[in-house]
């Protein structure tokens, strides 16, 4: 049995019902239902805790992919929590907070990324703050100027949303792919997109805000050289 992943169909549910499918040998809690993202994309797996019945809560720190099963989320508890039993009903509740930078700063890396209109080679996404590596042949690059387009395309209050086209559909459209270090998963035979009203549109299984207005003011905090073409600049919710 797979796990109903629910983050890709509403990133702002914060909990749900769910059974215990299984523990792993290492302690991680299978569930039929999920709320919570795995790991990948740049983007970490969700923290927050499983209320149980009598309403004890094992605290979760993070997510991640089964082992060679992208259909099966693991969810791993902190040390010393106690274990849950197959067959046992649990509620997943996620830290929203955490989340919710998370969604706002992974949004804003895909505005980012029209601002800086060069093949990206890495990224990751923090808590409130996050980064783009680009294959840049040249510097020069002002952090007060990209700061200024990127906080513009936010005000435009575009509205961001999802569809799915087919593994053929993208290989007929490669220009759709601007990470050169990170594929979109295959295997599924469709692959998520998002698009960014007219902004943008790129594959990307992770999560986002619904409009670009709850990003907030972004401010470019750093731009390193770390390599002969490659750039990295960070940037944080202001």
């Amino acid at each position: 049995m797979t796990t109903a992943l629910l983050f890709r169909d509403d990133a702002y549910l914060a909990e749900t019902p769910a059974t215990v499918l299984a523990i792993n040998e290492r302690g991680g809690i299978e569930l039929d239902r999920t709320v919570f993202y795995a790991t990948g994309g740049g983007q970490p797996g969700d923290a927050g805790l499983l209320r149980r019945a009598d309403g004890s809560t094992i605290t979760i720190g993070s997510a991640v992919y089964g082992p060679q099963d992208r259909s099966r989320i693991l969810h791993v508890p902190l040390d010393g929590q106690p274990a849950p039993q197959p067959g046992e009903a649990v509620t997943a509740v996620l830290d929203w907070e955490r989340r919710l930078k998370r969604m706002r700063i992974h949004t804003a890396l895909h505005l980012l990324s029209v601002v800086l209109p060069f093949p990206v080679t890495g990224g990751a996404i923090g808590d409130g703050d996050g980064r783009l590596d680009f294959d840049i042949p040249e510097g020069g690059l002002d952090k007060v100027e990209i700061a200024e387009k990127l906080n513009a395309l936010v005000a435009r209050n575009a509205a961001v949303t999802e569809r799915w086209i087919t593994d053929a559909e993208l290989d007929a459209n490669p220009g759709l792919v601007k990470t050169m270090s990170v594929q979109p998963p295959r295997g599924s035979g469709r692959i998520r997109l998002v698009a960014i009203g007219d902004i943008d549109l790129q594959p990307c299984g992770g999560t986002h805000v619904r409009n670009t207005a709850e990003i907030g003011l972004v401010a470019v905090t750093d731009i390193e050289k770390k390599g002969k073409q490659n750039r990295r600049v960070r940037i944080a919710l202001a």
